[in-house]
């Protein structure tokens, strides 16, 4: 059976993989079996998913001759911790799963990072493939290769970098995705027109209201252009060593001293970079980057996707400094922050005026304070 599909490759020579982006892709077996080398496979999912999708994947890899077992993890990033990681292990063990197995991701960002990451460990690297099931990880944390867990003092600092063989991205199932769930998605395409695609960034403004009525077509193509950008950018710099890469955390440092300061699973990840997002908007204004129309352009795109663009009342100056002191990009005790020298043009930089950084979080963003209630504030 061929099902129509769009594919975008990640170009990392002999690692390069597609992406495969279509409805009803779950029911296609030339998305998914040509990437499997052994006859081993292993589903990893969570209690929120595998109810409704899990039969059905595997039914397709049975159909194809291979041997599944499967292990269901609870829903949410606190559980994204050295505990819930062994039930990964405790599961390939159990069925005594080789080298030649591989592992198959079927969830959102949390089942993804935990299971690259278990095949980045298990006997010292094993396949896996990726079936994202939520828009964020569909045009975000599924492709590039960055697996971890979280630690109590920060976000995603055990980890490894282990690209799948394949990203298979089945957008029927956005339509039972929670609408909090789906704006969060919607922060990380955002994203992309921010950072590196102005024509983009207008693109959403165009069609923002299509989006958030889910209209197949207009996903589609959101869902597409974002990956483009992906992995262009992965492909560039897989291993973060240049800094092309690290601009695809414009608003992270902020937001995952959100996510750290108010317990994992508070905020949704999608939430707090987009509040993330319009911070950085605001401290590249008082560097004088940015005019305040550009600033407000980002807010009611943000607005406009229900996303949040205040801070956490219950997060204050010093609890924002303390937790983005514990960030990946900081290199030499110097904290080191995406921001935007215009919009579609970010850079990383070390020499924010700490007096501004101060101002910005002391305003949040320059818009009072809120908590999220129900995926908006």
């Amino acid at each position: 059976m061929s099902i129509a599909r769009q594919t975008v490759t990640v170009a990392l020579g002999d690692r390069s993989y597609p992406i495969h982006i279509g409805a009803g892709l779950f029911r296609d077996p030339a998305c998914l079996l040509p990437h499997i080398r052994g006859r081993q496979v292993l589903i990893v999912s969570n209690d929120t998913v595998a109810p409704l999708y899990a039969a059905a994947v595997r039914s397709l890899l049975e159909a194809g001759g291979l041997s599944v077992a499967a292990v269901t993890l609870p829903d949410g990033e606190q559980f994204k911790d050295w505990q819930h990681l062994n039930l990964i292990f405790d599961a390939l063990l159990q069925a005594r799963f080789t080298r030649k197995a591989t592992l198959l991701a079927l969830g959102g960002g949390v089942v993804g990072d935990m299971t690259g990451f278990a095949a980045a460990c298990y006997q010292r690297g094993v396949d896996f493939v990726q079936v994202p099931t939520t828009l964020l990880s569909q045009v975000d944390s599924s492709v590039g290769g960055k697996t971890g867990i979280n630690h109590p003092l920060g976000k995603n600092m055990i980890g490894a970098f282990m690209q799948p063989r394949v990203v298979v991205i089945d957008t029927d199932v956005l339509a039972t995705l929670p609408a909090r769930e789906f704006s969060a998605g919607l922060a990380e395409v955002i994203k992309y027109g921010l950072i590196r695609d102005l024509p983009f960034l207008a693109w959403l403004e165009a069609h923002m209201d299509a989006l958030m009525a889910r209209d197949p077509a207009t996903l589609r193509e959101a869902i597409a252009r974002s990956c483009i950008n992906k992995a262009e950018v992965v492909a560039a710099d897989e291993l973060e060593q240049n800094d092309v890469r690290a601009l695809l955390n414009l608003g992270h440092t902020f937001g995952h001293a959100i996510e750290t300061g108010m317990g994992y699973g508070s905020w949704l990840h999608g939430e707090a970079v987009a509040t993330g997002m319009l911070m950085a908007a605001d401290l590249s204004w008082r560097l004088g980057w940015l005019s305040q129309a550009d600033v407000a352009r980002v807010r009611v795109l943000l607005q406009r996707a229900a996303l949040p663009v205040v801070a956490p009342g219950e997060l204050a100056v010093e609890d924002f400094l303390r937790h983005m002191a514990v960030d990946k990009k900081n290199v030499d005790g110097r904290l080191r922050l995406v921001l935007l020298r215009a919009l579609g043009q970010a850079v990383v930089t070390d020499a924010a005026d700490p007096a501004l950084l101060r101002e910005t979080l002391a305003a949040g963003a320059g818009l009072g304070r809120a908590t999220v209630a129900g995926g908006a504030a």
